[in-house]
């Protein structure tokens, strides 16, 4: 989903509770990896990995100028000869450390292994954020949830995108005093979706 099906989503959106909430999760999510710089580690279930939400969360990281958004994806079946990129798998839970932080994706909770290896990386001292099942074991466990349950107006796919983009755009803009091409599109699509103005 490009930079102006989102400005289109948004506006969809208005006046419902999806885009505060998006947006105070990503505020959470961006100013726990800005601060800490310790990195985002990326894991979703053996069932569903977030490897779309990863890519999303690259794009942003280059565009808002904030490396610290691009996650390390942590893939149950990774195998070593895969690319780099996909070959992390969950036994990089054990080596974090305390400045990262862990963003878990789970439609439903996850079974126990994962569950597991939560609980030992809060217990070391990561921020621990969730996102897709908002109740369980896994919400306990997290600092920040934000819960997409069966039977809302939105899917998890729609929300991780509504989550990445919110996390790049309220990023401290570049210094260099240019405005960014996101948003100058961004602008572009509020102009082009706004109603014409009213003549007197």
């Amino acid at each position: 989903m490009d930079a102006v099906r989102v400005a289109l989503l948004r506006e969809v959106l208005a006046g419902t509770e999806w885009l505060g909430a998006t947006r105070r999760f990503a505020g959470v999510l961006r100013g726990s990896v800005v601060s800490h710089g310790g990195g985002l580690l990326l894991v979703g279930t053996p069932e569903y990995e977030p490897w779309h939400l990863a890519a999303h969360l690259v794009d942003e990281a280059a565009w808002s100028g904030t490396p610290e958004l691009a996650p390390t994806l942590v893939r149950h079946d990774a195998r070593p000869s895969d690319p780099a990129h996909l070959a992390v798998g969950p036994g990089r839970l054990e080596a974090a450390r305390r400045d990262e932080t862990l963003l878990v994706v789970a439609p439903r909770g996850p079974a126990a292994p994962l569950l597991e290896r939560v609980h030992d990386a809060r217990r070391a001292g990561l921020t621990v954020l969730a996102l897709g099942c908002g109740d369980g074991e896994l919400a306990g466990l997290a600092h920040e949830t934000l819960a997409v349950p069966d039977g809302s107006e939105l899917d998890l796919d729609t929300v991780q995108h509504l989550v990445s983009a919110a996390a790049g755009e309220n990023a401290v803009p570049h210094p260099r005093g240019r405005r960014r091409f996101r948003d100058r599109l961004s602008r572009l699509a509020e102009s082009l979706t706004a109603p014409p103005p009213a003549r007197w």
